[in-house]
């Protein structure tokens, strides 16, 4: 492609201006390619302004309060403790404004025109913001996604995860709808707060699409820890009340709360954005559908991260963004990899987990072999806490190949970082068990299990 087509305004022109979005952006005009970015509300997306990094800051402050009575134990005397919200909030806040000035300083130093307006698809070639158009050679989407609320009555008075960001004050008592890692998060974050809570997951147990394993002792320890789990169980309506909302369930109960939060999924942003104008082929979901190289049905539009509803992770967005400059200005054609890919739940206690569940693996392989330690980390045996830990090896047993690890438990977040590259690698049991053993941590549980189960 020539860089310098004057036939267009831009070589590439992107909208939305999150992570990958900002990451193909970068790399692009590092290759020399004219670019320019539009972001309608703040430069760094879902993750940086209302997602993984706020949220992450607010699981740090909830988890001081189980801090304060563990240090007793460990011969800390604490005095009188007391939480203000307001002041955590501005904090966060402050901190977010001083990322969002950091990924415009890097756009900027890239050499990439960043414009802040709502844009809209108007062909293959040609963005409409305002009353102004721009053409490109190539339109790269990767506006994310947003939360997706159920049609329920009075709906309009539940909270997302958006609002929950920044609600004045604190809740006494919230109801949390849902059963996915955001659902489980903000019920940590609101009971390690001090609030009262209760979360409702219509489904038969939490975090579907997890390991089992994981998922009953996750709920098991947040019931333990205080919260008010009940599976199997919807709201009906919504009710506005003085105090706050009335909720009325499928049992037929009723459900007073300072605020109910709904976390039941997330959808593609694709709405109103114009891509039918150009012909893009789309899902029933709103998500663009694109091939193995981001590319979509259309030769010039390309979409990248959440929109594209294949693996909803910020890491995995700046993959596809980066994948995506490589191919299209590079001269590297890059095909961004799904497979084996590290996650964290930031629940209390923390999940991390990569590859296969056990059903997926015996689905896929057949025989497998599983390895497994249940344990009391270290801390815990003096801090006086219950909570335990339970790391899980998922081994094919003709190749002894390990194609999934998993973790509940103090620092998994962080260990499954490592264990994920082992995983990546096709790193076999036999070479994990050949691994010196960093003691005393919950990590070495990872290459000490012996004992096995088909």
């Amino acid at each position: 492609m020539d860089l310098n087509n004057s036939d267009y305004d831009y070589d590439l022109f992107v909208i939305g201006a999150g992570s990958g979005g900002v990451r193909a952006s970068r790399i692009s005009a590092g290759y020399g390619a004219r670019v320019a970015v539009a972001e309608e509300y703040r430069v760094g997306g879902t993750c940086v302004i209302r997602g993984c990094v706020p949220k992450k800051l607010l699981v740090y402050a909830s988890q001081f309060s189980k801090d304060f009575k563990t240090a007793e134990s460990f011969g800390w005397t604490i005095g009188k403790t007391s939480f203000n919200w307001g002041k955590l909030i501005a904090d966060k806040d402050a901190e977010i404004d001083r990322l969002n000035g950091l990924y415009k300083q890097t756009l900027g130093g890239a050499g990439v025109e960043t414009l802040m307006g709502r844009a809209v698809v108007t062909g293959p070639n040609s963005v409409r913001m305002g009353d102004k158009t721009y053409t490109a050679a190539r339109i790269l989407v990767a506006v994310g996604g947003w939360p997706s609320m159920p049609d329920v009555p009075g709906i309009e008075h539940a909270i997302t995860s958006n609002e929950a960001l920044h609600l004045e004050t604190l809740p006494k008592h919230i109801v949390v709808v849902g059963g996915g890692y955001i659902a489980v998060e903000f019920a940590g974050i609101f009971h390690g707060m001090g609030s009262e809570v209760i979360q409702l997951y219509r489904g038969e147990q939490i975090l579907r699409g997890f390991d089992d394993d994981l998922r009953k002792r996750l709920a098991g320890e947040m019931v333990q820890n205080g919260v008010d789990l009940r599976l199997g169980v919807n709201v009906t309506a919504i009710e506005k009340t003085t105090d706050g909302v009335r909720l009325t369930l499928t049992d037929g109960s009723n459900l007073d709360a300072d605020a109910v939060m709904y976390a039941t999924g997330r959808t593609p942003n694709t709405k109103g954005l114009g891509l039918g104008t150009a012909g893009v082929e789309m899902a029933a979901n709103g998500a663009i559908k694109v091939d193995e190289y981001s590319r979509t049905n259309v030769p010039s539009v390309y979409a990248v991260g959440d929109v594209t509803d294949r693996v909803q992770l910020t890491p995995v967005a700046i993959k596809e963004g980066h994948a995506f400059a490589l191919t299209e200005f590079g001269g590297t054609p890059t095909s961004p990899t799904h497979d084996a890919i590290p996650s964290a739940v930031f629940s209390q206690p923390p999940i991390g987990t990569v590859g296969l569940s056990e059903a997926q693996a015996r689905d896929q392989y057949g025989e497998i072999e599983i390895y497994e330690s249940d344990f009391r980390p270290m801390k815990h045996t003096l801090g006086g806490s219950a909570e335990r830990a339970y790391t899980k090896l998922i081994v094919d047993k003709a190749s002894d190949k390990v194609v999934g690890a998993h973790m509940i438990g103090l620092d998994a977040a962080e260990i499954i970082q490592g264990i994920g590259i082992a995983v990546k690698a096709g790193l076999t049991k036999a070479q994990f068990d050949a691994t010196v053993a960093v003691h005393p941590s919950s990590a070495e549980e990872f290459v000490l299990m012996r004992n096995v189960r088909l």
